[in-house]
């Protein structure tokens, strides 16, 4: 009986795993459980002077069974949290004979979940999700590592807008790493119960995956606001604009992150502050990332805009492909520089179909990190050159020829 709870349990985190900042909610099922089973045990306190006579009433570790006389048949609803897998719920049958309780019909709590098939299919198929944003974030990592490392060891490649893009794929990096770590902090030992243990370590991998979440969404805002910058008004490129840019990317979500550690541990230092169900101290970390996505949006949509005026001419009819063409290519470039995908996650509509929020938050959100490192790196013609030049280089001088250092066609510049 226990086994089919765990069972219902793991569906509906995989169900739940798309809303933010939700890490583990099938404790919200077994919390319904717990209360149900105090509930019982206090009526049965409450009772305890009652006849003894016929079979008292008892706790299964599911379903509370009332006090019944010999040879009467009961029948006790399921628990209400199977309301979640089916529109009615089942009963379960037991009878008080001479020897005590018969054992429950059907033996265990089938009758519960009245569509089994269909939720057996779906953990599979969140199972495979959870398979494909493990790929993701690795893939991530791995790509988002070569590209840091590229963009900082060749000098030519430094520049503001270079500087930006690695310090968005650091946060990236980070982001992967932390849901690797929370995952093994919180599920990695299956004898833990991870819905009532406290430790300073879960916590601080609880803190740690906020943290990197917010600066990558803030990052991905500063990202927007330096090519909206560009368009609009250009300027300067100096260093005491990116000091502003990352105390943007790194300060705001370092205090938020503050704000919202001191707020747990003065009202709410429970289990490891992962269960933010019904908590309003949520929002000190959930409100900035809303309005960065938020933000980011009306951005992008500016930032189209510029791009049609630039590239479609006054008279539609002059238009031809191509330039459709580029301005289509450049609008899907901005897509995952700026996270445009999350405002569904965000702001989701009413019935909203929970399959494409999980693949637009999960599987695709995994692979952003892959995408921006591949098309604002390895894709880059700036250092396709400057990786060329360098390969070049390096063969000449193994013959022993001194390789003329010419201009290249690099923009260097901000």
């Amino acid at each position: 009986m226990k086994t089919l709870l765990w069972g219902c349990a793991w569906c509906v985190v995989l169900r739940a795993a798309a809303v933010m900042g939700r890490l583990h909610p099938e404790c919200e099922i077994l919390t319904e459980i717990k209360r149900d089973e105090e509930q019982c045990l206090q009526s049965i306190n409450e009772n305890s002077n009652a006849s003894v006579q016929g079979c008292q009433a008892v706790w299964d570790g599911a379903l509370c069974w009332p006090h019944a006389a010999h040879g009467q048949t009961v029948n006790v609803s399921c628990p209400k949290i199977f309301l979640q897998f089916s529109h009615i719920l089942g009963t379960i049958t037991r009878n008080c004979t001479s020897t005590g309780w018969s054992k429950p019909s059907p033996p265990d709590l089938t009758a519960c979940v009245m569509d089994a098939p269909v939720l057996t299919a779906e953990a599979s198929y969140y199972g495979t999700i959870q398979t494909i944003y493990t790929v993701g974030y690795s893939l991530s990592l791995v790509v988002l590592s070569a590209a840091v490392f590229i963009l900082l060891m060749f000098r030519r490649l430094h520049c503001m807008r270079n500087y930006i893009h690695v310090q968005l794929f650091f946060t990236f990096i980070l982001r992967s790493l932390s849901v690797f770590i929370k995952d093994a902090v919180l599920f990695g030992d299956d004898s833990i119960d991870h819905c009532t243990f406290s430790t300073v370590g879960c916590k601080i991998s609880v803190v740690f995956w906020y943290f990197c979440m917010v600066t990558n969404y803030f990052w991905l805002l500063v990202e927007a606001l330096y090519l909206s910058s560009l368009l609009v008004v250009p300027f300067s490129c100096g260093k005491s604009y990116f000091w502003w840019w990352s105390a943007l990317g790194w300060g705001v979500p370092f205090v938020c992150t503050v704000a919202w550690v001191i707020t747990k541990l003065q009202f709410e230092n429970t289990e490891c502050w992962d269960v933010i169900e019904g908590s309003s101290y949520w929002w000190i970390i959930k409100g900035p990332i809303v309005a960065s996505i938020a933000v980011n949006f009306v951005l992008f949509i500016n930032i189209i805009r510029i791009l049609v005026r630039k590239v479609i001419p006054k008279d539609v009819h002059t238009a031809n492909s191509s330039q459709y063409r580029r301005l289509t290519k450049s609008t899907l470039l901005l897509v995952p520089l700026f996270g445009v995908h999350y405002i569904v996650c965000a702001f989701p509509p009413d019935g909203a179909v929970l399959a494409i929020r999980l693949y637009l938050d999960l599987c695709i959100g995994s692979f952003q990190g892959f995408i921006v490192g591949v098309l604002y790196c390895f894709l880059n013609q700036e250092v396709q050159t400057e990786i060329y030049r360098r390969w070049v280089s390096r063969n000449l001088d193994s013959y022993g020829a001194v390789p003329v250092m010419g201009k290249t066609q690099m923009d260097t510049s901000c």
